[in-house]
């Protein structure tokens, strides 16, 4: 695994160990921001990586160009493996990194987001509820399949890479760029 494009385009990251995080492909990875970056939702963006994992999608963020990045992980070797990836790739001085739990730090009224990274468990099945409390207009889902968004979230692209769906959507009142 490494970080694919940007200022720490092939710097190596590193996974925690155990089969309760799985890290997002460099090629899943790479798709997801190629798509974004085509849609100028990553350049000069706050982004919020909830349930992080490795870090990787945040810090793939950074290293194309979001101005600042809040990684949210309760797993104790997932925030050890983040740490290692910030300092691998340079770029922990953009980054807020949280150990705390997704649903817990939503509750305490984070500041606003320009874009939001949600990637928790494949058993997870809260999806409306979860984007209705994010505080983020644009956000990427990962998941085993396609969910179903509440009202006022609409579908941008969604794409399935072998096991996984990545769904990229925005709250309906946020205007195309």
């Amino acid at each position: 695994m490494r970080v694919v494009a940007g200022t720490a385009r092939g710097r190596p990251l590193s996974a925690p160990p155990g089969r309760d995080v799985r890290p997002t492909t460099d090629r899943v990875r790479e798709a997801v921001f190629n798509a974004l970056g085509s849609l100028g939702w990553v350049d000069g963006a706050r982004v919020l990586d909830l349930f992080a994992g490795s870090g990787a999608m945040g810090i793939e963020a950074l290293s194309r160009g979001a101005c600042a990045a809040t990684l949210v992980e309760r797993d104790r070797a997932a925030l050890v493996a983040i740490r290692r990836n910030l300092s691998a790739t340079g770029l922990g001085d953009r980054t807020d990194v949280v150990a705390e739990d997704a649903w817990r730090y939503l509750r305490g009224s984070p500041a606003p987001f320009d874009l939001a990274v949600l990637d928790p468990p494949y058993v997870f099945d809260r999806w409306a509820e979860l984007l209705d409390a994010l505080p983020a207009p644009r956000a990427v889902l990962e998941s085993d399949r396609e969910p179903c968004l509440p009202p006022g979230w609409e579908v941008v692209r969604c794409k399935r890479y072998g096991a996984t769906v990545v769904t990229i959507a925005r709250r309906s009142s946020t205007p195309p760029e």
